[in-house]
């Protein structure tokens, strides 16, 4: 069977002017590579019937489907529908099922139901209809006929609560219905090494894997690895994938935090559940930063017991025990201060691991010591250290890159001090 190609064509000035991020193309494009569909184009049109078709004969030039979102609304710039329909030669009707859904979503919300509205309800003649279960505006997709035969577009509201529920209800199935492959992919995520060092340890093994492929990726202070293998249906895809994962693990396996766990904090809350363990925290240069990626996890609640954000010394001292000897002889940020920090915080809470941040985010240097300079402690019975940053920045988002990258790094050593209990 060919492999199906597809364009992701998102419609909207707004985009265009920067006012909304585009978050959908995103989403399509990842749930497209896990049905095997592969993805050439993305493109950004706005509002205008003359450029909407020029967009979609291009598209069609190179792809199998075209993808829109955008442009179904009720007024009279939404003309996404109708420069589709036309370009397939179809006339706009009027959909029953879709007028009732429209009418009732006014009804719930008990607010009186405009004329303009009517016009979601107009759909192309012999199309699929997606239905709206979060907003007014359907989906559809148009499947070609004679010349256009093999062509598909597909059309989905703009707001990702309405788009992303439509895919993943609607549309995957759609797509799935002729495909005889699939994708399945596992992300391995690394932190405490480069791109380029991971990639020097595996270049070979990268350059060779060809089912499963390896792609890497880089995040601010991480790098993932995408395994990702094409499996007829009825396949065992982890038959192929597992083998070339083992292998990287035995290369890298040190720098390897999780699999497909999402990031650093998420993995942090599965494993302090898992080994029944509790963290707290004495944050200075971060903020609170470390505390509130923890806490944007579901279930925190289980493993997190405090966060104390002592930025100054005095709260240093009563509240974490930090000696003022320590504070006069060495200063707030050191290697001294961090270890007591962490000392502090644990005893104060009870919790298993006790972590501390102190360090010097900018833009000036305070205490004699550079920006970019952070000390890290935990103290645990199992695993007591205090450890070094130094994050050599010096641009705009310098503070913001040195808080993030901190902030990580005590994250990892949460996974540190709780793999040895």
């Amino acid at each position: 069977m060919k492999q199906r190609s597809a364009e992701i064509l998102c419609i909207g000035t707004e985009i265009l002017m920067g006012d909304i991020v585009n978050t959908n193309a995103a989403y399509i494009a990842k749930e497209l590579a896990g049905l095997g569909i592969n993805v050439y184009h993305q493109s950004v049109v706005g509002d205008n019937p003359e450029r909407l078709k020029q967009s979609l004969e291009l598209a069609f030039s190179r792809a199998d489907i075209v993808i829109t979102t955008g442009g179904l609304g009720p007024t009279y710039d939404d003309l996404s529908k109708e420069t589709i329909a036309d370009y397939f030669g179809r006339k706009l009707v009027m959909d029953e099922e879709s007028l009732h859904r429209i009418e009732c979503h006014f009804l719930r919300l008990n607010r009186v139901m405009t004329d303009n509205n009517k016009k979601q309800a107009m759909m192309p003649e012999r199309c699929i209809i997606f239905q709206n279960d979060n907003g007014t505006a359907p989906g559809c997709a148009i499947e070609g006929e004679g010349e256009q035969q093999g062509k598909t577009a597909i059309m989905l509201p703009g707001p990702p609560r309405e788009m992303r529920p439509m895919f993943e209800q609607g549309v995957k199935p759609f797509l799935m219905k002729d495909s005889d492959t699939r994708l399945v992919s596992h992300t391995m995520h690394f932190f405490g090494i480069g791109e380029s060092m991971l990639e020097s340890i595996l270049h070979d093994l990268m350059e060779e894997s060809l089912n499963p492929t390896v792609a890497p990726y880089a995040k601010t202070g991480e790098v993932q690895l995408r395994v990702t293998a094409r499996v007829k249906h009825g396949e065992d895809a982890e038959a192929i994938l597992q083998p070339t994962m083992h292998q990287i693990e035995e290369k890298v396996g040190e720098f390897l935090y999780g699999i497909d766990v999402g990031d650093l904090q998420t993995a942090v809350v599965r494993k302090l559940k898992e080994k029944g363990l509790h963290v707290a925290l004495a944050e200075s240069c971060t903020g609170g930063y470390v505390a509130k990626r923890i806490t944007d996890v579901s279930g925190a609640s289980e493993v997190f017991e405090c966060g104390i954000c002592s930025y100054s010394n005095r709260i240093k001292r009563e509240l974490l025990g930090v000696s003022q000897q320590t504070l006069d002889c060495f200063g707030a940020v050191s290697e001294e201060t961090a270890r007591e920090m962490a000392a502090g915080v644990r005893k104060v809470s009870g919790a298993e691991i006790g972590i501390s941040v102190t360090g010097n985010a900018g833009p000036e240097p305070s205490e004699g010591k550079d920006v970019g300079i952070v000390y890290i402690g935990v103290d645990s019975d199992a695993f007591s250290k205090v450890f070094l940053l130094q994050v050599n920045r010096r641009d705009q988002d310098a503070r913001e890159t040195i808080r993030y990258l901190a902030s990580s790094h005590a994250l990892s050593l949460i996974l540190k001090a709780a793999d040895r209990y």
